[in-house]
């Protein structure tokens, strides 16, 4: 009996998850299919029930849905509870369980690079979606501090706050604030969605060099103007498909209990550009 996967969310017709864990699935010669259901916000309860209904195995939850996702399982796993959202769900007979692989997946590809994290200053861009998860992965891998810049302080402050709390040095700015300061940082993060209609961005990265590490959490375009800065100062770049690679990674991991086939997907994802 084949399994059934999907990602939920709205709007789903842009994702790429499909044709990533379907290239996955013929690399294994895995029995699986896996496809995007769309659940409009306020939807999600009887969304869930369908999906439980046709004994779904696993989901992803994508926007609006990874908070309030969380009513809806029956267990969750320490990243979920941590970070406050869930993105991966499994399905054992009736039994929901939640997982948050934004942590992991943005860990990944300094883990592939083998890039140290441990004693660095960072500088992360933004507070919303990911950040929180960001700023766990690297309270877990022991960087020095973190710098949150974000166009509200208030919103930079409570994310620094949490920082501190899980063990983390932490401070936030303004992002106009920022200026020079970039050349004191060893990790720069863009975790805003400046970039995806390719806008300037938001910081300038002159003092930069090629110790730097500059990481956008944008996946398309693949360059963007934050990139293109960086590249033009001979960073280390880590691009936004890589991050949501790991993810998908992580999920197929849960999911399927033997090691993802990452080649295979990571063609898929970038065929998809």
């Amino acid at each position: 009996m084949g399994k059934s996967f999907a990602v939920i969310g709205d709007p789903i017709d842009h994702s790429l998850s499909p044709n990533i864990h379907s290239a996955a699935f013929r690399e294994l010669n895995l029995d699986s299919s896996y496809i995007g259901y769309r659940i409009p916000k306020g939807e999600l309860e009887g969304g869930i029930q369908g999906l439980k209904k046709i004994k779904i195995d696993g989901f992803n939850i994508t926007i609006p849905h990874k908070i309030e996702m969380m009513k809806y399982l029956d267990t969750m796993d320490e990243s979920c509870s941590l970070i406050g959202a869930v993105n991966t769900v499994s399905n054992k007979d009736g039994i929901l369980k939640g997982y948050n692989t934004d942590m992991d997946g943005f860990l990944e590809p300094f883990k592939k690079k083998e890039l140290n994290i441990k004693g660095t200053k960072v500088l992360l861009i933004g507070s919303g979606g990911a950040a929180r998860a960001i700023v766990a992965g690297f309270a877990k891998e022991k960087a020095k501090s973190i710098t949150i810049a974000n166009r509200t302080l208030e919103k930079g402050t409570s994310l620094s706050e949490f920082a501190k709390t899980i063990g983390l040095e932490a401070n936030a700015v303004k992002i106009e604030d920022v200026n020079d300061t970039v050349r004191n940082y060893d990790i720069i993060i863009n975790a805003t969605s400046v970039g995806l209609k390719n806008e300037p961005s938001v910081i300038s990265l002159d003092g930069i060099n090629e110790k730097t590490i500059v990481y956008d959490i944008v996946y398309a375009p693949m360059n963007t103007d934050f990139i293109k800065k960086a590249k033009a100062k001979k960073a280390t770049i880590i691009y936004g498909y890589e991050m949501l690679l790991g993810q998908a990674v992580r999920s197929f991991e849960i999911w399927h209990g033997v090691e993802a086939p990452y080649n295979a997907m990571k063609k898929a994802l970038l065929g998809g550009f």
